[in-house]
């Protein structure tokens, strides 16, 4: 299945359906009267969160959603039918967006949630409702209102717990093919992950969700390799997970290129919490390994962990240094909190 994280669509709830004009005619009814029906209500537009799915590749194919039109009222005071509402199922992680792709109508965060987007028009007053004591046979009724138009984004942003950060080729499909059983594709040249991956990792018998996004490269904010247009995957984690390739010469610098992109992108996803991981250490001698550690120790000025994807030294330490940061974010269940009376 291809990956698609951003659709535009057209939606168009349906209009009311008009009022009838129509009087009461039978043999034996000496006086009938008015008995025009009500036309029906317009189907509406709602968008629902639900499980199973991790893109928007269907609205590529299919961008008009209009619901139907209530039908006309009909004499014997028949109402119209209501026309039928439209739905857009959406992945969990999706985001509303207006015409103008800044303002959010709504933020599908949850399995099941529902979102009204379009109401569909009120059906019109047959001529029924218009008799009175002076009026004992109107002849007018009303038309149904209108639907409403417009236009809309979906911004797909996947729900983890972790992101994975780095270079190209820095080792994050390694890794998360190492801790889940997820297949990201995997080779030796960069760029090699063209989409977002989700992996489900354990560690101490917990559980939680790491995101693998394309690598980033000097210049992505301003749209060189892939640019930034992934980094809204990693948004509504807790913590991220910034890989360095050991292999690389210029470690220092190779973390802050990443460092000045995501300040690029969003200052408040910079001051993320991030656990920063000295990757491919199998492939490094003693001394080597140890002149790099301390680099990259300098230029962040906090602590960096070492780890192998491939030989899993040092994997489930990095896992407990992730875990410890996204249970911190997490608030207190109601088991931590002390009852009171």
């Amino acid at each position: 299945m291809k990956f698609l994280d951003l659709a535009k669509v057209y939606i168009r709830s349906g209009g009311g359906g008009a009022g009838c004009v129509s009087f009461r005619r039978e043999k034996y009814i000496e006086f009938g009267g008015p008995d025009g029906g009500d036309g029906g209500k317009g189907g509406s537009v709602w968008v629902e969160a639900v499980e199973g799915l991790n893109t928007l590749i269907d609205f590529r194919y299919q961008q008009h959603f209009f619901a139907k039109t209530g039908q006309h009222g009909m004499g014997s005071q028949c109402t119209g039918k209501d026309g039928a509402d439209v739905v857009l199922k959406v992945p969990v992680g999706t985001e509303i967006l207006d015409e103008d792709e800044e303002t959010l109508i709504a933020d599908m965060t949850e399995v099941g949630q529902r979102v009204l987007l379009a109401k569909g028009g009120n059906g019109g007053w047959g001529n029924l409702h218009f008799k009175s004591s002076t009026n004992r046979a109107p002849q007018r009724a009303n038309p149904g209102q209108e639907g409403v138009e417009r236009t809309i984004w979906l911004r797909l942003k996947l729900i983890a717990d972790a992101g994975l950060l780095g270079m190209p080729n820095a080792g994050k499909s390694t890794f998360l093919a190492a801790v889940s059983n997820a297949k990201p594709k995997i080779a030796d040249y960069p760029f090699t992950t063209l989409v977002p991956n989700l992996g489900v990792v354990g560690v101490d018998g917990r559980e939680f969700v790491i995101a693998d996004i394309p690598g980033l490269i000097e210049g992505a904010s301003e749209g060189r390799g892939l640019g930034d247009q992934f980094l809204g995957h990693v948004e509504r984690c807790s913590v991220l997970l910034h890989l360095v390739d050991g292999t690389s010469e210029t470690v220092a610098q190779d973390w802050r290129i990443i460092t000045d992109e995501l300040a690029a992108y969003s200052p408040e996803l910079a001051e993320r919490p991030r656990v920063t991981v000295l990757n491919k250490i199998d492939a490094l001698d003693a001394e080597t390994r140890a002149e790099r550690l301390a680099e990259l120790q300098a230029e962040t000025g906090a602590r960096v962990l070492e780890m192998s994807g491939v030989s899993k030294e040092g994997v489930t330490q990095v896992l407990r240094a992730l875990w410890a940061q996204i249970a911190a974010a997490k608030p207190k269940s109601q088991e931590d909190t002390p009852w009171t009376p």
